[in-house]
């Protein structure tokens, strides 16, 4: 539009279309230099074995709250923060892209997880089951995975946390998912439901919905709510409970209704995980593992160091440690990180009253 043209008239059609033809060339040339600067980052970094040696958690969550502290609109954060995450993930992969490992098969809402978190241009490996993610992780075969760690409504993924209790992978990051579950079926007709297939966590998160809907309707628990979608796919009297993308996925494009979890905020948190920690973002969240001596005042002498050194905890959560009868082990999130002097102390404190303590990584706190 030109200077002279009226603040109340009508824009000229062509002139907007020429002016946002512009803009986006400029985009698409500073993208390029993105990529480019992107491509010297690795080579100051020497010759490095693979993608994994050039990621950075901590620096991508800083990148990614500063395009939110920037936005001023009309976009959202998120929307911005979705572009700025794509950018950097296709700048990432002209080293070679990222394996992620997450619970399969395509179309979970851990493979959401890890679009959101790592980007399209990243490679999704879908594993049969969690402990699969941690093997294959462990042995080198992915770069990182993504696991469900607890849902707002539901609570925790114990399988997930028990894994911790053995393994020595550290977690690198969290992801936040929003989880809307769907009643999907080939034929989209709610009369010709016989049965419904849908991971267990679906059917505890729709559980009122279906009481007060479907009530004689059969309910199978299967591995994933993408295997449900898979096996919905085949009859007319069968449904699934799942995203729209495991609908997309597997053929099942008739949404009946939805959604329908029984929590309008269901969020679901994911953890990344990795062979190392990663350092400082400034914004970050300490995941340990305490195994407590069998003493009185245990769990007061486990949380008091934190205390005392002005540490928030954001969760704790006990589980049979599997080493002794009756012996418990207490899975507690902290804010800050693991090098921040006041974490130090703490933990220098615990050792005192513990008879092990694990950290399990100091990682980026989720951004929107």
């Amino acid at each position: 539009m030109s200077a002279d043209t009226p603040p109340d008239a009508a824009p000229d059609l062509a002139e907007v279309r020429a002016r946002i033809d512009g803009i986006d060339r400029t985009i698409q040339e500073l993208i390029a230099e993105r990529a480019r600067f992107a491509r010297q980052v690795g080579l100051a970094k020497g010759p490095l074995a693979a993608a994994v040696d050039y990621y950075r958690p901590e620096r991508e969550a800083q990148v990614l709250r500063m395009v939110v502290d920037r936005n001023q609109g009309p976009l959202g954060d998120e929307v911005l923060v979705h572009l700025f995450r794509e950018i950097m993930s296709a700048c990432l992969a002209q080293q070679e892209p990222l394996k992620i490992g997450f619970l399969g098969p395509e179309g979970t809402f851990s493979q959401q997880a890890v679009l959101k978190h790592f980007g399209r241009s990243a490679h999704g490996m879908p594993m049969a089951s969690i402990e699969e993610v941690f093997q294959e992780v462990e042995n080198g075969n992915a770069d990182f995975g993504v696991v469900p760690v607890e849902n707002s409504g539901q609570g925790t993924i114990q399988v997930t946390l028990d894994l911790f209790l053995t393994s020595g992978l550290k977690i690198c990051g969290e992801v936040e998912l929003r989880v809307h579950q769907f009643l999907l079926s080939r034929s989209g007709r709610i009369e010709d439901i016989e049965r419904i297939y849908s991971h267990p966590q679906s059917f505890a998160q729709t559980q009122g919905w279906l009481r007060g809907n479907l009530p004689q309707v059969e309910k199978i628990p299967v591995s994933s709510n993408a295997e449900g979608a898979r096996r919905a796919r085949n009859a007319d009297d069968a449904a699934a409970i799942a995203g729209e993308a495991a609908g997309h996925v597997y053929g099942l494009r008739k949404v009946i209704t939805g959604p329908i979890e029984d929590d309008k905020d269901n969020t679901t948190r994911f953890l990344v995980i990795g062979r190392q920690l990663f350092p400082p973002s400034g914004h970050d969240r300490t995941s340990v593992l305490v195994f407590i001596k069998d003493q009185p005042g245990a769990l007061f002498n486990v949380l008091s160091p934190f205390a005392r050194h002005g540490i928030s905890m954001n969760r704790i959560e006990s589980r049979p440690s599997h080493q002794a009868k009756w012996e418990y082990a207490f899975f507690i999130d902290l804010a800050g990180h693991v090098d921040d002097a006041p974490m130090q102390h703490a933990l220098a404190e615990l050792e005192a009253h513990a008879a092990q303590i694990k950290v399990l990584g100091s990682y980026p706190v989720a951004v929107p």
